[in-house]
């Protein structure tokens, strides 16, 4: 469900140049472009977060307008489960067509199938210290904390004192892979080769945002204000209507 990158490339170039507003090289374009997908990317967990608290007693019942629902959509593309090294370190990215990109957020943590339950590192002190407190835990979720020691992002414990350091994943969020309008130069002319080029990763439902974002930094980039200003009021009012 990705975006091509040659349609967006092309809405951009048709808006920009309307009124004699500036033209806008390949190059910048996929600067641009790149600097927009992040930013669309970036709003989704704050987004996510947002309707979460708006939403607590949320049921697992699905309809055509759920958000929430949306979002995890939107958010798949990026979503994966990696191996936590040596059970307490998260792994720093994620590889894509051999290209690593880097993790952007982690989620839930994993021991084998079930899902660990995260507990401040006071809180597990004190079950840690406790023979008759880390007994009542056995058999229950198991519980994972932060982690002081350099190099260990979390210690994961299941019913008893002795950490787990196998078989431990992490929900990764990764950034999107890097957008290229790739393109060959005839007779000074710069022509889209399909082969080479990268499409958006973003959901259909971004295509309108992604070109006004554009617009717009292309705008502060150009030094025209206008272009800047139209779209930025348009994006305005379209996040306006998805927070309504």
């Amino acid at each position: 469900m990705a975006i091509s990158v040659d349609t967006v490339y092309q809405r951009v170039l048709a808006l920009a140049n309307k009124e004699q507003r500036g033209y806008i090289t390949p190059q910048e374009f996929n600067l641009l472009a790149n600097a927009a997908q992040m930013a669309i990317f970036e709003s989704y967990f704050y987004t996510k977060n947002q309707r979460e608290r708006a939403e607590p007693g949320r049921t697992n019942e699905v309809t055509e307008t759920d958000v929430s629902e949306l979002m995890d959509a939107k958010l798949a593309p990026f979503q994966s489960f990696e191996a936590v090294t040596s059970g307490h370190t998260f792994q720093p990215t994620v590889t894509v067509d051999g290209t690593p990109y880097d993790v952007f957020q982690t989620g839930t943590v994993f021991l084998g199938d079930e899902p660990c339950q995260k507990v401040s590192v006071f809180d597990a002190q004190r079950l840690l210290k406790s023979t008759r407190h880390m007994a009542a835990t056995d058999g229950q979720s198991p519980i994972y904390t932060t982690n002081r020691i350099t190099g260990r992002d979390i210690v994961v414990y299941a019913g008893n004192t002795q950490e787990e350091t196998s078989n431990v994943t992490v929900e990764c969020f990764r950034v999107p892979v890097t957008a290229n309008w790739a393109y060959v130069v005839v007779n000074d002319k710069a022509l889209y080769n399909s082969t080479l080029a990268v499409d958006f990763e973003l959901h259909k439902s971004e295509t309108d945002t992604l070109v006004n974002r554009i617009l717009h930094l292309a705008g502060i980039v150009l030094n025209k204000v206008g272009l800047a200003q139209t779209a930025a009021t348009i994006l305005a009012s379209e996040g306006q209507t998805q927070n309504t």
